[in-house]
């Protein structure tokens, strides 16, 4: 999808809030502006909420000769694991050809081809993958900064050209949330109390408009209190998962 389907999907959210707040029957107050900001904050507040709006992912990052810090896309939430295939560069350009965790594990089934076998040599051969990657650096200490998207690897890399394995989590986009049956709705319906608040805010600033008999009154009051009953359910709605986000698991200790 390109960013006039972007476009389509948002309009399509615009004209559900101005039929819900009954468009073409009233005039409304807001302008293309409100919509906008309207649809940001339920998509800001369902990504603040809402494990859903994640996804796991995995990147491929090239490594820079004495370089330890770097810039991840905005998208990523969270970097959970850095995994090495291999030794890399070893000077110049040229790459070390020698995998020690791929060489155990060959070594191990190459070296036990009549006796190996079930679900017990499968596990010693795991084991010894796993104390190889902690004897050859197979998976690299770091520190993640969710805030300015820099990742610091606690390793002074020498020579250029590694690629590692970066086990992330990163956020949906919004095209896809927009899309998602599950979410779009919930989303529709913040939206909308997000733009009665709008219209609340403007109207209570005036109690009434003067005019014949009396004037006009208006019921800003009313409208903001009814846009924070529906944005306070919605999101109690996000805590019984009607997203069908992950539910919490069992919590020991």
């Amino acid at each position: 999808m390109n960013s006039d389907d972007l476009i389509k999907l948002r309009e399509t959210v615009f004209t559900y809030i101005k039929l819900r707040l009954g468009d073409q029957i009233v005039d409304l107050e807001l302008d293309q502006e409100h919509y906008n900001m309207c649809l940001d904050r339920a998509i800001s507040t369902y990504r603040q909420r809402s494990s859903n709006s994640t996804e796991e992912s995995y990147v491929w990052l090239e490594l820079e000769d004495d370089q330890s810090v770097y810039t991840l896309p905005q998208e990523v939430t969270e970097v959970r694991q850095v995994f090495r295939r291999s030794f890399g560069m070893i000077q110049g350009n040229s790459a070390s050809s020698f995998d020690p965790f791929g060489a155990s594990l060959a070594n191990y089934w190459l070296g036990s081809l009549n006796q190996g076998g079930g679900m017990f040599t499968y596990h010693l051969a795991m084991s010894q993958l796993n104390e190889a990657q902690r004897m050859f650096g197979g998976h690299i200490n770091f520190t993640w900064n969710s805030s300015t998207k820099k990742i610091s690897l606690v390793r002074n890399v020498h020579g250029r050209g590694e690629i590692v394995l970066l086990w992330c989590y990163n956020l949906r986009p919004e095209m896809e949330i927009l899309n998602d049956l599950q979410i779009s709705q919930w989303l529709k319906d913040f939206a909308t109390a997000a733009a009665k608040d709008v219209i609340g805010q403007a109207r209570s600033k005036f109690q009434s408009i003067a005019g014949p008999n009396g004037g006009t009154s208006l019921n800003g009051d009313a409208m903001k209190n009814e846009a924070k009953e529906e944005m306070d359910k919605l999101i109690e709605d996000l805590k019984n998962y009607v997203d069908a986000s992950d539910p919490l698991t069992w919590i020991q200790g």
